[in-house]
């Protein structure tokens, strides 16, 4: 799958993760898991960029005596899930384009 269309689609799943509720690192992974495999190495770098574009923000809290980074969406995320979810249905019409002929042998 190409890079850039991987990333935005694993931007996404994370604003989504977090759209209902603050959520953390392991929470955020544990959330995704049934739909994504996504390791700490790969969301931690997304948690940065999404907070570097203003699509969530972070607050640090103590839990069980250590801090924790809890992560919110903020309006701006929220959009940008409205937003890939009018772009999704462009790409649904263009697979279907390109299965056609798959589609119609089957058939």
């Amino acid at each position: 799958m190409d890079i850039q269309l991987k990333r935005g689609l694993l931007d996404v799943c994370v604003l989504k993760a977090i759209k209902n509720e603050d959520s953390y690192g392991y929470q955020i992974i544990k959330d995704i898991k049934p739909f994504v495999e996504m390791s700490e190495s790969t969301l931690y770098p997304i948690l940065r960029r999404l907070e570097a574009s203003e699509l969530l923000t972070v607050r640090t809290a103590e839990h069980n005596g250590r801090l924790r980074k809890y992560y919110r969406i903020t309006d701006l995320g929220i959009k940008r899930i409205e937003e890939f979810k009018r772009e999704w249905q462009e790409i649904i019409s263009i697979y279907n384009f390109v299965t056609k002929e798959d589609r119609d042998e089957q058939e």
